[in-house]
């Protein structure tokens, strides 16, 4: 048999991994429009996405997290290390509600680490090891299955399965990820609504865009845990 076909092709993973490959590139799609839409509307309240999370940061207290503008289209994140709020050019200048809307979730992310917030700080704690597990569980899967197809030894089988424990812990930080996410989403409305900067009718919108978001954050938890399912389906199928 040949192990590209085997390991690349087999029907089994457009069956168990198909659905949420398709379901992720149905939320991206969804997210980009989303915020296209919320970028039509101009925020009443005349605020930039800047100033949005400028003003939420003095509301809480929260003195010692910055804020810059990042040359990545959608690339708006929190850096907790380096607290660091660090917003795409659309989002830093613009003033639309999906900008606000933006803003205001990565802020939560930042209120979030000022609260110490358990989810974040155990999402912080498990990058290092997700990243290790992302770029090695792949290799060491694919190099498991070589052996023990052509070799036959149970170090293959133990190297594969090596691999899918690393991968697991991939897995594991989507899922940490998804509380982690929402939550930032839910505090991002609800500040939003209390502090005036947004009328119940334009929370509506950035609703639309937020709840766009998240989809891909549960698309990218479903696809991994599918990956995961399916190498275990490899794996201990030919155990057996």
């Amino acid at each position: 048999m040949n192990v590209l076909a085997f390991f690349y092709f087999n029907p089994m993973y457009f069956i168990i991994v198909g659905p949420a490959i398709l379901l992720g590139i149905f939320a991206q799609a969804r997210v980009k429009s989303a915020y296209a839409q919320g970028s039509k509307h101009q925020a009443r309240s005349g605020l930039s996405g800047a100033e949005t999370a400028q003003r939420i940061l003095n509301v809480y207290g929260v003195a010692n997290v910055g804020i810059e503008p990042v040359k990545s289209f959608l690339g708006d994140h929190y850096d907790p290390k380096n607290k660091m709020l660090r917003l795409s050019p659309d989002v830093y200048h613009g003033r639309s509600l999906a900008a606000l809307g933006i803003a205001a979730h990565e802020v939560g992310h930042a209120i979030q680490d000022a609260q110490h917030y358990a989810p974040l700080a155990l999402r912080n704690g498990l990058v290092p090891m997700a990243s290790v597990g992302s770029q090695l569980s792949m290799g060491l899967i694919f190099v498991g299955l070589i052996l023990s197809m052509f070799m036959g030894t149970a170090i293959g089988t133990t190297v594969a399965i090596v691999g899918l424990g690393m991968f697991s812990l991939v897995v594991l930080f989507q899922l940490v990820n998804l509380p982690v996410e929402f939550n930032a989403s839910s505090r991002a409305r609800a500040i939003l609504l209390e502090q005036g900067m947004v009328t119940p009718q334009e929370n509506v919108i950035v609703g639309k865009v937020l709840n766009a978001a998240a989809m891909t954050y549960v698309a990218a938890t479903i696809t991994a845990l599918t990956t995961l399912l399916y190498y275990a389906y490899i794996i201990f199928g030919r155990r057996n």
